[in-house]
């Protein structure tokens, strides 16, 4: 099993494909076979798909009989939230330090 890398979920939902699979989970649970009916490419193309976004946490997996059921994983969505806020809080700080320096006069900008 590789390692868990911070950037694999953002990495998987690269692919407009697996992003589909991601909004459609995103509505409720569904078994394989109903994911890859949804899509002009073959079952195991769509099997990848579902392995990429399971190795990166995006999605769960559970047996039932005969059928393999995927659904959301909430806490791969949430660590894409954090990084997510760690970006727009790194920005913000920026982006108000420039606004604060942009409201200075002139002369004062001039002498750093």
């Amino acid at each position: 099993m590789r390692k868990y890398d911070d950037m694999d979920s953002l990495m998987a939902l690269a692919d407009p494909t697996r992003r589909q699979i991601v909004e459609m989970l995103g509505r409720g649970a569904l078994a394989s076979g109903e994911i890859a009916e949804s899509f002009a490419i073959s079952a195991p193309a769509v099997s990848q798909h579902l392995k990429v976004l399971r190795e990166a946490r995006l999605v769960d997996v559970r047996v039932d009989a005969q059928r393999r059921i995927y659904a959301i994983n909430p806490l791969g969505l949430a660590e894409i939230d954090d990084w997510l806020a760690r970006v727009r809080r790194f920005w913000s700080e920026r982006l108000d330090d420039l606004e604060r320096e942009l409201r200075k006069p002139e002369k004062k900008r001039r002498k750093k």
